[in-house]
């Protein structure tokens, strides 16, 4: 399917809430403020220390002096501010922020996440990536299904893990995926996928429920 990442990005502003504080992870993450309903306002979190990051444009570009967590040039909205970068991670060690929102490498059916290495390549660390994880109220993994048609949601993440059993849901461009004591349960569909297709290109086992709805 064309656009896979605005697709992905826009099923996941649907889970925002109006006067929730979100911290999003690099790369596809990032799309996710765009597709905000006019009603919805969240505040933007940063862990290298700004609380309150708003539109980057040309006025307000300034990839020197503020960047965000992975080095990105960045901006402070109206009425936010830059703090400490101790304040910033008590504000996530402390259950302050309502909902991350991170890529993957690999998910597991146990709602694991490894996210931050690949064994041998070069990476740039693992960030505040481990303290979001097990610090935010809701974990969504917004991510494609699979990479190069190998599937990247497993029964057990191969990779390195950036932390265990902390992931709340995983939305790719083929489904919304909710991580439950039984297991994934398949909550959501893309229609242009069948289940079969869905479930073939996951190693993990899905729960298929009686209520199964398109993805919206």
């Amino acid at each position: 399917m064309e656009n896979v990442k605005a697709f992905i990005a826009a099923r996941v502003a649907k889970e925002l809430k109006d006067g929730d504080v979100v911290n999003l992870g690099i790369g596809l993450p990032t799309l996710v403020p765009a597709y905000l309903p006019e009603s919805v306002h969240v505040t933007l979190q940063s862990e290298n220390g700004i609380i309150g990051t708003g539109a980057v444009t040309d006025a307000n570009r300034d990839p020197i002096h503020v960047v965000d967590a992975g080095g990105s040039a960045s901006a402070v909205g109206n009425g936010g501010s830059f703090i400490d970068s101790s304040v910033s991670f008590g504000l996530i060690r402390g259950g302050h922020v309502d909902a991350t929102v991170l890529g993957g490498l690999e998910v597991d059916e146990e709602g694991s996440l490894s996210n931050w290495i690949i064994p041998g390549k070069k990476m740039p660390g693992m960030g505040g990536a481990m303290d979001l994880l097990v610090g935010a109220k809701n974990v969504i993994v917004a991510m494609e299904h699979t990479a190069k048609g190998a599937p990247k949601i497993l029964k057990k993440c191969k990779l390195p893990y950036t932390a265990v059993k902390c992931i709340t849901k995983i939305i790719t461009e083929m489904g919304v995926m909710v991580v439950t004591d039984k297991g994934l349960v398949l909550a959501e569909y893309n229609p242009e996928f069948t289940v079969e297709q869905i479930q073939a290109a996951t190693e993990a086992t899905l729960i298929i429920p009686s209520d199964l709805k398109p993805m919206v």
